[in-house]
């Protein structure tokens, strides 16, 4: 008999932060999957996983089942690749006992490929941007993705790791037009505190060379890999794809510009079985926190200072360049946005619900001022006048995109209180039964602790 072959794809539903780390741990070791599909973002991912025996990593480009022993990373074309990041990152998991990490990757030969200078030019506009942050991981995604787009005939692509002078010649390019395009934001940034390494990196004529030669240690001849590579994986078995990142920051779904330069929603996995014929059974899980998170600048309309000390977060920090860590109570209006613009989802896992009190902070709806008729054709009423949900805007519509963000910023939520009581069992309980009538989707999984054995399916 033939093995049974099944896709299960891990979206976040919010701003990033809700899970799915430990989800795909969990589903790896539940399906003995071997193989974990990173499908969109790159090296900015930060995805908690401890382990049963008390192990923690914050996987970034490897797929976070790699603590089980075999499961293998697929860095698809649609992600962005960071190389020297991929093997400080495998250096890391060795020190965790997991020395083999480096050899279970392989790459896309369309994935874009981030350069020193994309980093340093993502971290320059940032910085020129000053109290007018968008919010950055500051580890180039974006810029990569922006010039990539603009000069396709000269993007660094996998491929070109196996070939050093197409490499040199391409990383050199990239070098002397970025320098060129940022002449006015690098006279802006000089003063700046933060700014003297970024600079360093666009003006040193020696980095394009050492940097080609530093990549070699990833052994890229052995990492690279064809589009067909995948298709024949995908028919082996169960393959956990492991979103980046969250739709409420995607490209064009998000709020923008407080967004990310990647499709967020399952819509890049879902190409890529599509491309690969795949015909297997495919589950759609979103991702939700029982409560609100978000890094950095943008938009958290539950937000509440008082929540962070009932939730403390061991994994999650205010350093780097993303910005503070911010909390809210769950926030049923944006979860149903999300689940719109993605096309739904077959389930929901509630994670963090060991973190539930007897009260819970909740909003269901927001009240915002009446505005004029093109205001109003961003929300959705109720009978009373309660915004209950926001209407995305055509596909690839930045400013309809914009436009929701202001309207936003008018919306106060109304807070309610769930009274979930003094039992823990009690409260999970309770508040799955408020999440699936409010959503109007079934919760397949809840996830009590950061470990594969906190984890409780409900069918």
């Amino acid at each position: 008999m033939k093995a049974p072959r099944a896709a299960h794809v891990v979206v976040d539903l919010g701003f990033g932060d809700a899970g799915k780390g430990t989800l795909t741990d969990w589903l790896v070791r539940r399906h003995g999957a071997q193989l974990v599909v990173r499908f969109n973002g790159g090296a900015q991912a930060g995805h908690n996983v401890v382990t049963d025996d008390g192990r923690h990593h914050t996987f970034s480009q490897l797929g976070a089942g790699t603590f089980v022993p075999g499961v293998a990373t697929h860095l698809a074309h649609s992600t962005v690749f960071h190389p020297l990041a991929l093997h400080v990152e495998a250096q890391y998991l060795a020190e965790r006992g997991v020395p083999d990490a480096l050899s279970r990757v392989t790459v896309g030969e369309r994935a874009r490929v981030i350069t020193p200078f994309h980093q340093a030019a993502g971290r320059l506009r940032e910085l020129g941007r000053g109290a007018r942050r968008h919010g950055t991981c500051g580890v180039g995604v974006g810029e990569t993705m922006r010039d990539a787009l603009a000069h396709p005939e000269a993007a660094v692509l996998a491929a070109d790791l196996c070939r050093p002078d197409v490499l040199t010649r391409k990383a050199r390019a990239a070098q002397e037009r970025l320098r060129a395009e940022l002449a006015e934001v690098r006279r802006a940034a000089m003063g700046h505190p933060d700014s003297a390494p970024e600079l360093g990196l666009l003006e040193d004529s020696d980095i394009p060379s050492r940097w080609v030669e530093a990549v070699r240690v990833i052994h890229p001849e052995q990492r690279v890999v064809g589009d067909g590579w995948l298709g024949p994986r995908l028919r082996e078995g169960h393959t956990i794809f492991e979103g980046a990142q969250g739709v409420l920051l995607d490209e064009w779904r998000g709020f923008h510009p407080h967004t990310t330069w990647s499709t967020c929603t399952f819509e890049p996995a879902l190409a890529l079985l599509r491309e690969q014929g795949f015909d297997g059974d495919v589950h759609r899980l979103g991702v939700l926190r029982a409560y609100a998170t978000r890094h950095g600048e943008g938009p958290l309309p539950t937000e509440e200072a008082s929540l962070a000390a009932l939730v403390p977060e061991p994994h999650n920090t205010a350093d780097g360049w993303q910005g503070g860590f911010r909390v809210g109570g769950f926030d049923a209006v944006l979860g149903r946005y999300s689940l719109q613009v993605c096309g739904g989802v077959d389930s929901l896992a509630l994670t963090h619900v060991d973190r539930l009190g007897p009260h819970w902070p909740v909003c269901s709806a927001y009240h915002a001022p009446s505005g004029t008729a093109e205001d109003e054709a961003l929300v959705v009423r109720d009978e009373a006048g309660r915004v209950t949900a926001l209407r995305p805007g055509a596909a690839q519509d930045l400013a309809w995109q914009a436009r929701l963000t202001g309207a936003l910023a008018r919306c106060t939520p109304e807070r309610t209180t769930l009274s979930l009581g003094e039992s823990a069992d009690t409260r999970t309980q309770r508040f799955v039964t408020w999440v699936e009538a409010t959503l109007g989707v079934r919760v397949s999984v809840t996830s009590q602790g950061p470990r594969a054995r906190d984890k409780r399916s409900r069918g």
